[in-house]
């Protein structure tokens, strides 16, 4: 997978930006059992309000996450560490990337 495509990946938008799922919401919507999605927890690839599995709350970005992670586990054979690890590089990749673009057009003007 190239890194291209990763970015596209994290780059995707969220309809509901402040939409809230439950563990079993977010389970459905990545079509991954929910001990996979408490993995994905445990590893920080996503992270929940709230102190215990049945009262969880995630934000609609942990979709995305949780797609990304799955895609760089099964292309890359990236352990869930790593995803995490990846994903979190990936993001500030583009943050960076979006304030650069900023700066440049601020000069052109």
């Amino acid at each position: 997978m190239a890194q291209d495509e990763l970015l596209k990946l994290l780059r995707g938008e969220i309809l509901e930006k402040d939409i809230e799922l439950s563990l079993g919401e977010l389970s459905k919507a990545c079509k991954l059992p929910a001990e996979h999605v408490i993995e994905f927890v445990e590893q920080g690839v996503i992270e929940p309000s709230g102190r215990e599995p049945s009262k969880w709350r995630f934000r609609g970005i942990c979709i995305q996450r949780v797609r990304c992670a799955q895609r760089l586990k099964r292309d890359l054979g990236i352990n869930t560490p790593g995803a995490a690890l990846a994903i979190d590089l990936l993001e500030e990749l583009e943050r960076l990337r979006t304030r650069l673009r900023r700066l440049e057009w601020t000069e052109e003007k």
